[in-house]
């Protein structure tokens, strides 16, 4: 796991003034991503306060050396892929450069003034080329409150607490904050109808989830063990993704998810580090006496220890009719990470252990993080009781399900006494109609 050092001292402060007490990118946090200014191509940055620094210029300028030239040119470029290879010795040394050329007090401060690009003023992309997504279910309150609604008397099947649960998804239609996704068509089967009919989703949902970014990888017929799993990780961010529930609740059975959630999925802009999360680090909540043991394969004390989140996760809602009021957005829920059943590591052990492989920029979906409340779902599916309980929002509009021009906007905090806080940006998107 990443160590606490002098990049996560709460004094610290940075000469660019926005980033001190900044709710998502102080000097403490410093993700990586891709964007471009108003002037040029897609580059690597840094995200500090309301700023983007420009990698490739703070390179021209001389600014790395040693250990850190060459991650920083490895994360300089149009995706960061070349640079999630190197692993975490690497992107250590980066931080801890950067930290010291943002830092209040620089030597360097006259040469990187001159990279930084107002955050306003820039595009943000996809951070990586994404080979592979798959997406786990290891929220145990939300596969509970879905089960509930088709096996009330048994809602997690047997397998639920033994293994953890995923499936491979769409790499292909992985958006990054902020790209609108349009209302999927498909088959739909409502219970009273005979035969199914084709049309727009009337139950579009979305799913509150963190994504995790892969490092350095495996090669095929070689499992990554749970001990050496959190070396593997990349970093993390936040991942909507977007589910046609009409239509998963016709195709799903035998295969599981098809054209329901290949659709779209949503992820935040920037790449928050192991190392940026080092003092949000707990421990994984024990388990009930009466669960089993996990198999020895997904069993590291120093991932229990250690292997949880402490983030607190936020869904808000954007009508089109509170936009025209002006309206702030209405929170939906408030949950945490540590609802998670299974660790990153777990998932990421039990992903490789029948040999496949993973590789850098590989992208792993923890499935919905619900709480144990109704104010903590991480869909509106279990929210509304599957749409019979509807959301009363603050402008008074009722939502059972998403409608045309509503806008999610997912949000994500850590926040520990003695350490300074930090965010991952949004991840966002706005619904269009069906083509």
């Amino acid at each position: 796991m990443a160590q606490i050092d002098q990049t996560h001292d709460p004094k610290l402060e940075s000469w660019v003034q926005s980033a001190n007490g900044h709710q998502d990118f102080p000097i403490q946090n410093l993700p990586l991503g891709v964007f471009s200014p108003r002037a040029g191509g897609k580059r690597g940055g840094v995200a500090i306060g309301d700023q983007v620094l420009d990698l490739g210029a703070a390179l021209a300028a001389g600014l790395f050396a040693g250990e850190a030239a060459r991650p920083a040119e490895a994360a300089s470029g149009s995706a960061l892929n070349a640079f999630l290879a190197l692993g975490a010795g690497p992107r250590r040394a980066l931080r801890l450069r950067l930290s010291e050329l943002l830092a209040k007090g620089s030597p360097d401060r006259d040469k990187v003034e001159t990279c930084p690009h107002a955050a306003e003023a820039c595009t943000l992309h996809l951070p990586a080329h994404i080979g592979d997504y798959t997406d786990f279910y290891v929220g145990i309150h939300h596969a509970t409150n879905v089960g509930k609604q088709f096996r009330p008397d048994n809602p997690l099947l047997s397998n639920y607490k033994h293994v953890p649960i995923g499936y491979h998804g769409r790499a292909s239609s992985i958006n990054v904050t902020g790209t609108p996704v349009r209302r999927p068509k498909g088959q739909t089967k409502p219970p009273d109808a005979e035969s199914p009919g084709f049309g727009p989703s009337r139950r579009l949902d979305y799913e509150l989830e963190l994504g995790v970014w892969f490092g350095s990888g495996n090669a095929q017929g070689e499992p990554i063990s749970i001990g050496e799993a959190a070396d593997h990780v990349g970093g993390f961010c936040l991942l909507d993704d977007w589910s046609a529930r009409d239509i998963q609740a016709w195709e799903y059975q035998p295969l599981g998810p098809f054209l329901s959630k290949n659709f779209a999925s949503t992820i935040s802009a920037w790449i928050v580090t192991p190392e940026a999360l080092a003092p949000f680090r707990i421990p994984q909540p024990q388990r009930p006496e009466s669960d089993p043991a996990p198999l020895p394969y997904l069993t590291d004390a120093g991932d229990q220890s250690e292997g949880a989140l402490d983030l607190e996760l936020e869904v808000l809602l954007l009508t089109p009719a509170m936009k025209a009021k002006r309206m702030a957005p209405h929170r939906l829920a408030l949950s945490h990470a540590r609802h998670m059943y299974w660790t990153v590591a777990q998932m990421i052990a039990h992903r490789t252990s029948n040999g496949c492989n993973l590789q850098p920029g590989d992208l792993l979906g923890t499935g919905t993080i619900s709480g144990p409340d109704q104010e903590s779902c991480g869909s509106i599916l279990e929210m509304t009781l599957g749409g019979k309980d509807p959301v009363v929002l603050a402008s008074g509009e009722e939502r059972r399900f998403l409608e045309d021009g509503d806008e999610i906007i997912l949000k994500a905090r850590g926040t520990r006494q003695g350490y300074a806080s930090i965010g991952f940006g949004e991840c966002r998107a706005p619904i269009l109609p069906a083509a």
